[in-house]
């Protein structure tokens, strides 16, 4: 899924590939404004979100990584802004 701008953060929502299992799980990097065009300010590293959570197709986890960006970065969204 190509990266995509939420309110003044920069969001790549991706899925990887259970390796011995089938499956996909739901990964999610979260970027803030830098200064400099060639530096991107990481302030929600990659990491696996729904960690409970397998999905069959790689669009599912993908769309679950969206989904947890939004509830994050949206107001009302019940997850607390990156700093």
């Amino acid at each position: 899924m190509p990266s995509e701008k939420i309110g003044e953060y920069e969001v790549e929502c991706s899925a990887v590939a259970l390796i011995g299992a089938p499956g996909w799980v739901a990964h999610l990097s979260i970027y803030g404004h830098s200064s400099n065009p060639m530096h991107r300010n990481n302030v929600f590293p990659d990491q696996r979100v729904s960690l409970d959570a397998v999905f069959s197709t790689k669009e599912e986890a993908e769309a679950e990584a969206h989904r947890v960006a939004l509830t994050m970065l949206t107001p009302g969204g019940n997850g607390a802004r990156p700093h």
